[in-house]
């Protein structure tokens, strides 16, 4: 055998196994998730639809699905960009090599992403009770009379899980912008200095038109996460108030589990929120990516 012939068959005998395993962990149970919503019934007693179709169909009739679709993207139309812009003015600043302490700041703003997702959720349900830190210190400073049941209405249950989003992922997306602002061309930024540009114009005209890759990439990833949020929805406001904070993923959690198991119309809907996230990645790719 020659030589190139052995390079070849050693590397596909490193290869076959983790593609094997991809293949049974991963895509295996999508084929199946797939078969399985084209069946009704509940717990193990099921059966295929007539039509076929007939979970998918019935995802445009349930009030429910259409109310935390309608939820989810509030969050998302909401929470990514003003998370996406804050991560980045915030690594332009602690980029800035005459800053003081840079090391302590960087770590202070991405820790908050180091903690798990349960456990924040209930530090700030905590703080958003009605006898909790934010209404005593509203009403210490007398912007309000009387506490502000955060959690129990629609408007202000949102914002909390906006308000925690923002807490944990900007962090996380200003590492991203942080190490790809160390790693621009110098000179693109001197030239502009050099030509009468401020300090606005340079990170407008300059610094941003250089970062839109991994702006793309957050963005991406931003999305995505927020289209199968569950924690926050799950641990904060349970859902509630009736419905208007829930997210579809925790919908389908509740669908799967909960209420009288209906394993077929849940597959049904994490297809649904597969094909958003698919859409969605697709048109930021198709906007955002600019290479010829």
């Amino acid at each position: 055998m020659r030589v190139e012939q052995r390079r070849n068959l050693t590397g596909w005998a490193f290869l076959i196994p983790a593609a094997l395993l991809i293949a049974l962990m991963n895509f295996w149970p999508m084929i199946q998730a797939f078969i399985l919503s084209l069946k009704t019934g509940r717990g193990r007693r099921l059966d295929f639809a007539e039509p076929l179709w007939y979970n998918y169909q019935r995802l445009f009739a349930d009030e429910i699905f259409l109310l935390t679709v309608q939820n989810t993207f509030i969050y998302l139309i909401v929470q990514v960009p003003i998370m996406l812009v804050l991560a980045l003015i915030l690594a332009n600043l602690l980029n800035d090599r005459r800053l003081r302490f840079r090391g302590m700041w960087r770590t202070a703003i991405f820790l908050p992403c180091a903690v798990g997702l349960v456990s924040y959720s209930l530090v700030f349900r905590t703080l958003f009770a009605n006898d909790g830190f934010i209404n005593d210190f509203l009403m210490g400073l007398h912007l309000i009379d009387s506490p502000i049941n955060w959690l129990g209405q629609t408007g202000t249950a949102r914002l909390v899980i906006i308000l925690g989003l923002l807490w944990r992922w900007t962090g996380y997306n200003m590492v991203f912008y942080l190490a790809a602002l160390q790693n621009l061309d110098n000179s693109t930024l001197e030239a502009a200095r050099i030509d009468g540009a401020g300090p606005f114009k340079t990170f407008w005209y300059v610094t941003i038109p250089q970062l839109r890759p991994i702006i793309l990439l957050t963005a991406i990833m931003s999305t995505n996460g927020t289209i199968q949020l569950f924690d926050e929805s799950w641990n904060l406001t349970q859902g509630g108030p009736a419905y208007t904070s829930m997210t579809m993923s925790h919908y389908l959690f509740e669908l799967s589990f909960q209420k009288n198991p209906n394993f077929g119309y849940a597959a049904a809907l994490s297809y649904a929120i597969l094909l958003m996230v698919a859409v969605l990645a697709f048109i930021q790719m198709k906007v955002g990516d600019k290479r010829d």
